[in-house]
């Protein structure tokens, strides 16, 4: 079990969590998870929490390879009032933003954001670690090489594992310096590596024990999933299931995802599975 500190707020880990997702900009590389306006936020979340998910994870723009990148002014427009909306709604919710900037990582926690999750690590905004560290909230520090826009080009590595590893030995040490008390690891499954890295960082997501940090897994729906089955992110659910289940197998502490309710659904087949072993 793991405990989180956020802002004076625990939030236990005594089996895995559920976390889902929900894009504010309209190019996601999903479009089942795109809601830009408010209505469509309330009741996309509804549905969430009512299938299952424990956080709900909010951002403001699209991280697809190649995407267009928004400025902070125009990402605060779209997550903060989302984020103090649906705190006010469901104030026991914990909620997360999804930003490589300080800015927002700041204005979303003075709204109602518990986590802050950041797909650069931490070096897109120089600023963010001190941030986090004194917002006092957990952090999810991701591995990406390069942007979104030029991570693809940037897929190289002599042991994938061993380099993600490495990466965050060092990072969390960062996050120690600024003041960061809980981090959560995300290998950052599609970010800057090709399928057969991310089935490679699957197989041995246990590694990453040695930190001694909650490991969220991102697979959901992603491009390793349907283009190795020949589908599209549309019919991706049941390849998620699968690799959830890897995952989970594997060490998996949070599941951010699409789809709570299989998720969950998963969750649950693996604790019963576990507990016959025992």
């Amino acid at each position: 079990m793991s405990t989180l500190n956020a802002k004076g707020r625990l939030l236990a880990i005594r089996r895995p969590v559920v976390m889902g997702i929900i894009n504010r900009a309209n190019d996601s590389f999903y479009s089942g998870s795109r809601f830009p306006d408010n209505d469509g936020l309330l009741q996309q979340a509804e549905r969430m929490i009512a299938d299952g998910a424990d956080w709900l994870d909010i951002g403001g723009q699209s991280t697809r390879p190649g995407a267009a990148v928004i400025g902070e002014e125009e990402e605060l427009t779209r997550v903060i009032g989302a984020i103090d909306l649906l705190h006010r709604r469901w104030p026991d919710v914990p909620l997360s933003v999804d930003t490589w900037y300080a800015r927002v990582a700041a204005e979303a926690v003075g709204a109602g954001a518990f986590i802050v999750n950041d797909i650069s690590g931490g070096q897109l905004d120089p600023a963010m670690l001190e941030t986090v560290g004194r917002l006092g909230v957990p952090y999810i520090c991701m591995h990406m090489k390069g942007t979104p826009q030029t991570m693809n080009k940037q897929a190289v590595y002599d042991d994938v594992v061993r380099d993600v590893l490495d990466f965050f030995i060092r990072r969390i040490e960062d996050c120690r310096r600024a003041g960061i008390h809980d981090v959560i690891l995300d290998p950052g499954f599609g970010f800057s590596k090709t399928p057969v890295h991310n089935f490679q960082l699957l197989r041995r997501l246990d590694v990453f024990r040695i930190c001694d940090k909650p490991i969220l897994l991102g697979v959901s729906r992603k491009s390793t999933i349907y283009k190795t089955l020949g589908v599209t992110s549309e019919e991706a659910l049941n390849g998620t299931t699968v690799l959830h289940t890897l995952g989970l197998l594997h060490g998996a502490d949070i599941l951010r995802v699409h789809d709570p309710k299989e998720a969950r659904e998963a969750i649950k087949l693996m604790e019963a599975y576990q507990q016959a072993a025992s």
